[in-house]
Protein backbone atom coordinates (compact mmCIF):
# COMPACT_ATOMS: atom_id res chain seq x y z
CA UNK A 1 0.00 0.00 0.00
CA UNK A 2 1.29 3.48 -0.85
CA UNK A 3 2.52 5.55 2.08
CA UNK A 4 0.15 8.39 1.13
CA UNK A 5 -2.83 6.07 1.61
CA UNK A 6 -1.50 4.99 4.99
CA UNK A 7 -1.18 8.64 5.95
CA UNK A 8 -4.80 9.33 5.03
CA UNK A 9 -6.00 6.26 6.94
CA UNK A 10 -3.75 7.01 9.90
CA UNK A 11 -5.10 10.55 10.25
CA UNK A 12 -8.62 9.13 10.55
CA UNK A 13 -7.80 6.07 12.68
CA UNK A 14 -4.20 6.13 13.98
CA UNK A 15 -5.01 3.35 16.46
CA UNK A 16 -5.50 1.00 13.48
CA UNK A 17 -1.92 1.34 12.21
CA UNK A 18 -0.40 -2.17 11.87
CA UNK A 19 2.47 -1.59 14.31
CA UNK A 20 0.23 -0.26 17.08
CA UNK A 21 -0.08 -3.52 19.02
CA UNK A 22 3.69 -4.09 19.13
CA UNK A 23 4.45 -0.55 20.30
CA UNK A 24 1.34 0.32 22.33
CA UNK A 25 2.42 2.40 25.36
CA UNK A 26 6.08 1.83 24.46
CA UNK A 27 8.67 4.62 24.46
CA UNK A 28 10.40 5.40 21.17
CA UNK A 29 13.17 7.98 20.87
CA UNK A 30 13.69 9.84 17.60
CA UNK A 31 16.92 11.69 16.94
CA UNK A 32 15.99 14.47 14.54
CA UNK A 33 18.63 16.39 12.61
CA UNK A 34 20.33 17.00 9.28
CA UNK A 35 18.51 18.09 6.15
CA UNK A 36 15.19 16.97 7.58
CA UNK A 37 15.36 20.02 9.86
CA UNK A 38 16.08 22.56 7.11
CA UNK A 39 13.59 21.48 4.43
CA UNK A 40 10.25 22.91 5.59
CA UNK A 41 8.19 20.31 3.74
CA UNK A 42 10.14 17.39 5.19
CA UNK A 43 10.07 19.00 8.63
CA UNK A 44 6.27 19.09 8.42
CA UNK A 45 6.25 15.42 7.32
CA UNK A 46 8.46 14.40 10.25
CA UNK A 47 6.30 16.18 12.80
CA UNK A 48 3.14 14.75 11.22
CA UNK A 49 4.65 11.27 11.53
CA UNK A 50 5.51 11.94 15.17
CA UNK A 51 1.99 13.14 15.85
CA UNK A 52 0.55 9.97 14.29
CA UNK A 53 2.85 7.78 16.42
CA UNK A 54 1.59 9.62 19.47
CA UNK A 55 -2.07 9.32 18.46
CA UNK A 56 -1.54 5.61 17.74
CA UNK A 57 -0.67 5.07 21.41
CA UNK A 58 3.14 5.24 21.32
CA UNK A 59 5.20 7.51 23.57
CA UNK A 60 7.62 9.39 21.31
CA UNK A 61 10.52 11.48 22.60
CA UNK A 62 12.40 13.78 20.23
CA UNK A 63 16.07 14.66 20.68
CA UNK A 64 17.15 17.18 18.06
CA UNK A 65 20.33 18.72 16.75
CA UNK A 66 20.67 21.93 14.82
CA UNK A 67 24.10 22.08 13.25
CA UNK A 68 23.06 23.92 10.10
CA UNK A 69 21.13 26.56 12.05
CA UNK A 70 24.12 27.02 14.38
CA UNK A 71 26.48 27.34 11.41
CA UNK A 72 24.22 29.98 9.88
CA UNK A 73 24.22 32.16 12.99
CA UNK A 74 27.94 31.79 13.61
CA UNK A 75 28.66 32.83 10.03
CA UNK A 76 26.39 35.86 10.34
CA UNK A 77 28.27 36.95 13.45
CA UNK A 78 31.70 36.28 11.95
CA UNK A 79 32.54 33.47 14.38
CA UNK A 80 34.62 30.62 12.96
CA UNK A 81 33.04 27.17 12.62
CA UNK A 82 35.69 24.75 13.84
CA UNK A 83 35.39 20.98 14.30
CA UNK A 84 37.73 18.33 15.72
CA UNK A 85 36.82 14.68 15.12
CA UNK A 86 33.27 15.70 14.30
CA UNK A 87 32.81 17.75 17.49
CA UNK A 88 32.21 21.50 17.37
CA UNK A 89 34.87 23.48 19.21
CA UNK A 90 32.75 25.55 21.58
CA UNK A 91 34.26 28.58 23.27
CA UNK A 92 32.10 30.91 25.38
CA UNK A 93 30.72 33.06 22.50
CA UNK A 94 30.05 29.94 20.43
CA UNK A 95 28.23 28.28 23.33
CA UNK A 96 25.94 31.31 23.60
CA UNK A 97 25.05 31.06 19.89
CA UNK A 98 24.67 27.26 20.06
CA UNK A 99 22.18 27.49 22.90
CA UNK A 100 20.26 30.34 21.26
CA UNK A 101 19.95 28.47 17.95
CA UNK A 102 18.98 25.17 19.59
CA UNK A 103 16.31 26.76 21.78
CA UNK A 104 14.89 28.60 18.77
CA UNK A 105 14.59 25.31 16.87
CA UNK A 106 13.23 23.60 19.96
CA UNK A 107 10.30 25.98 20.31
CA UNK A 108 9.61 25.88 16.57
CA UNK A 109 9.23 22.11 16.83
CA UNK A 110 6.92 22.48 19.83
CA UNK A 111 4.80 24.95 17.90
CA UNK A 112 4.60 22.64 14.88
CA UNK A 113 3.77 19.60 17.02
CA UNK A 114 1.00 21.53 18.73
CA UNK A 115 -0.40 22.47 15.31
CA UNK A 116 -0.92 18.74 14.67
CA UNK A 117 -2.95 18.40 17.85
CA UNK A 118 -0.24 16.91 20.08
CA UNK A 119 0.79 18.50 23.37
CA UNK A 120 4.55 19.02 23.45
CA UNK A 121 7.08 20.57 25.81
CA UNK A 122 10.51 21.78 24.79
CA UNK A 123 13.30 21.25 27.30
CA UNK A 124 17.08 21.13 27.32
CA UNK A 125 19.32 18.86 29.33
CA UNK A 126 19.63 21.73 31.81
CA UNK A 127 16.01 21.43 32.93
CA UNK A 128 15.62 19.52 36.21
CA UNK A 129 19.21 18.31 35.81
CA UNK A 130 18.12 15.97 33.02
CA UNK A 131 21.57 15.59 31.42
CA UNK A 132 24.64 15.77 33.63
CA UNK A 133 27.98 16.14 31.89
CA UNK A 134 31.67 16.69 32.41
CA UNK A 135 34.12 18.42 30.10
CA UNK A 136 35.14 16.31 27.11
CA UNK A 137 38.87 16.27 26.42
CA UNK A 138 40.62 15.70 23.10
CA UNK A 139 44.34 15.01 22.59
CA UNK A 140 44.31 17.29 19.52
CA UNK A 141 43.09 20.50 21.16
CA UNK A 142 40.87 22.05 23.80
CA UNK A 143 37.26 21.57 22.69
CA UNK A 144 35.98 24.24 25.06
CA UNK A 145 32.47 23.76 26.41
CA UNK A 146 31.81 20.35 24.85
CA UNK A 147 30.28 17.90 27.28
CA UNK A 148 30.63 14.18 27.85
CA UNK A 149 27.41 12.70 29.25
CA UNK A 150 27.76 11.12 32.68
CA UNK A 151 24.13 10.61 33.64
CA UNK A 152 20.56 11.10 32.45
CA UNK A 153 17.93 11.81 35.10
CA UNK A 154 14.76 10.74 33.30
CA UNK A 155 12.32 11.95 35.96
CA UNK A 156 11.17 15.10 34.10
CA UNK A 157 10.94 13.21 30.79
CA UNK A 158 8.83 10.47 32.39
CA UNK A 159 6.60 13.02 34.12
CA UNK A 160 5.88 14.65 30.76
CA UNK A 161 5.17 11.28 29.10
CA UNK A 162 2.85 10.23 31.91
CA UNK A 163 0.97 13.52 31.46
CA UNK A 164 0.46 12.82 27.76
CA UNK A 165 3.02 15.43 26.70
CA UNK A 166 5.71 14.74 24.09
CA UNK A 167 9.18 15.86 25.26
CA UNK A 168 11.33 17.66 22.69
CA UNK A 169 14.89 17.83 23.97
CA UNK A 170 17.83 19.93 22.81
CA UNK A 171 21.36 18.75 23.67
CA UNK A 172 22.67 21.17 26.26
CA UNK A 173 23.75 19.82 29.66
CA UNK A 174 25.13 20.96 33.00
CA UNK A 175 28.25 19.91 34.86
CA UNK A 176 28.57 19.61 38.64
CA UNK A 177 29.29 23.35 38.86
CA UNK A 178 26.14 24.17 36.82
CA UNK A 179 28.15 25.26 33.79
CA UNK A 180 26.36 24.68 30.49
CA UNK A 181 27.91 22.46 27.82
CA UNK A 182 27.19 21.68 24.20
CA UNK A 183 26.52 17.95 23.63
CA UNK A 184 26.68 15.86 20.47
CA UNK A 185 23.02 15.24 19.58
CA UNK A 186 23.58 11.59 18.60
CA UNK A 187 25.19 10.93 21.97
CA UNK A 188 22.33 12.73 23.73
CA UNK A 189 19.71 10.66 21.89
CA UNK A 190 21.42 7.40 22.85
CA UNK A 191 21.81 8.48 26.47
CA UNK A 192 18.14 9.48 26.70
CA UNK A 193 17.05 6.22 25.06
CA UNK A 194 19.06 4.26 27.63
CA UNK A 195 17.77 6.43 30.47
CA UNK A 196 14.10 5.81 29.63
CA UNK A 197 14.63 2.18 28.53
CA UNK A 198 13.21 2.89 25.08
CA UNK A 199 11.75 0.13 22.95
CA UNK A 200 13.27 1.72 19.89
CA UNK A 201 15.66 4.49 18.86
CA UNK A 202 15.47 5.95 15.35
CA UNK A 203 18.11 8.21 13.78
CA UNK A 204 16.89 10.47 10.97
CA UNK A 205 20.07 11.11 8.99
CA UNK A 206 21.34 12.42 5.66
CA UNK A 207 22.35 8.95 4.48
CA UNK A 208 20.41 5.84 3.42
CA UNK A 209 21.80 3.73 6.28
CA UNK A 210 25.02 1.90 7.09
CA UNK A 211 26.68 1.09 3.74
CA UNK A 212 29.36 -1.50 3.02
CA UNK A 213 30.79 1.11 0.66
CA UNK A 214 30.14 4.64 1.99
CA UNK A 215 30.31 5.95 -1.58
CA UNK A 216 27.66 3.52 -2.89
CA UNK A 217 24.14 3.93 -1.45
CA UNK A 218 23.09 0.61 -3.05
CA UNK A 219 25.26 -1.24 -0.50
CA UNK A 220 23.03 -0.45 2.51
CA UNK A 221 23.16 -3.20 5.14
CA UNK A 222 19.54 -3.87 6.25
CA UNK A 223 20.39 -5.49 9.58
CA UNK A 224 23.38 -5.73 11.92
CA UNK A 225 23.72 -7.49 15.24
CA UNK A 226 25.90 -5.76 17.82
CA UNK A 227 28.63 -8.32 17.10
CA UNK A 228 28.45 -7.66 13.36
CA UNK A 229 28.40 -3.89 13.94
CA UNK A 230 31.60 -4.16 16.00
CA UNK A 231 33.22 -6.21 13.25
CA UNK A 232 32.17 -3.56 10.73
CA UNK A 233 33.80 -0.87 12.86
CA UNK A 234 36.98 -2.93 13.21
CA UNK A 235 37.17 -3.33 9.44
CA UNK A 236 37.57 0.43 9.03
CA UNK A 237 34.59 0.64 6.67
CA UNK A 238 32.68 3.14 8.78
CA UNK A 239 33.86 6.54 7.62
CA UNK A 240 33.08 10.15 8.55
CA UNK A 241 30.18 10.75 10.88
CA UNK A 242 29.06 7.11 10.74
CA UNK A 243 31.84 5.98 13.09
CA UNK A 244 30.65 7.79 16.25
CA UNK A 245 26.99 7.23 15.29
CA UNK A 246 27.47 3.47 15.05
CA UNK A 247 29.42 3.40 18.31
CA UNK A 248 26.54 5.20 20.02
CA UNK A 249 24.04 2.76 18.49
CA UNK A 250 26.00 -0.24 19.80
CA UNK A 251 26.18 1.34 23.25
CA UNK A 252 22.42 1.93 23.27
CA UNK A 253 21.57 -1.69 22.36
CA UNK A 254 24.08 -3.05 24.88
CA UNK A 255 22.39 -0.94 27.55
CA UNK A 256 18.80 -2.04 27.12
CA UNK A 257 17.41 -0.32 23.99
CA UNK A 258 15.69 -3.12 22.04
CA UNK A 259 16.70 -1.93 18.59
CA UNK A 260 18.18 1.06 16.82
CA UNK A 261 17.37 2.16 13.26
CA UNK A 262 19.40 4.50 11.04
CA UNK A 263 17.21 5.82 8.22
CA UNK A 264 17.25 8.54 5.58
CA UNK A 265 15.39 11.52 7.01
CA UNK A 266 15.44 13.26 3.62
CA UNK A 267 12.76 10.87 2.35
CA UNK A 268 9.25 12.17 2.97
CA UNK A 269 7.44 10.28 5.75
CA UNK A 270 10.44 7.96 6.19
CA UNK A 271 9.79 7.76 9.94
CA UNK A 272 6.26 6.43 9.56
CA UNK A 273 7.29 4.20 6.68
CA UNK A 274 10.02 2.62 8.81
CA UNK A 275 7.44 1.67 11.44
CA UNK A 276 5.13 0.30 8.75
CA UNK A 277 7.49 -1.96 6.85
CA UNK A 278 10.84 -2.04 8.74
CA UNK A 279 12.81 -2.13 5.48
CA UNK A 280 14.19 1.40 5.68
CA UNK A 281 17.90 1.92 6.31
CA UNK A 282 19.79 -0.22 8.82
CA UNK A 283 18.52 -1.91 11.99
CA UNK A 284 20.95 -2.70 14.82
CA UNK A 285 19.85 -5.20 17.45
CA UNK A 286 21.35 -7.42 20.12
CA UNK A 287 21.13 -10.66 18.16
CA UNK A 288 19.75 -11.97 14.90
CA UNK A 289 15.98 -12.26 14.67
CA UNK A 290 14.82 -15.86 14.16
CA UNK A 291 12.48 -15.83 11.17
Amino acid sequence: MEIELYIKQAIMQPEELPFTREYQDKIVVVKYGGSAMTDENIKKNVVEDLSLLKKAGLKPIVVHGGGKEINKWLSRLGIENKFINGLRVTDEPTLEIVEMALLKLNKELVQLMESFGVKAAGISGKDAGTIKVSKRYSPEADLGYVGKINHVDASLIMTLLESGITPIICPIGLDENYQGYNINADEAACAVAKGVKAKKLVFLTDIEGVCKDPKDSSTVIPELTVHEAKQFLSSGSAGGGMLPKLMNCIDAVENGVSRVHIIDGRVQHSLLEEFLNKTMGTMILAKEIVK
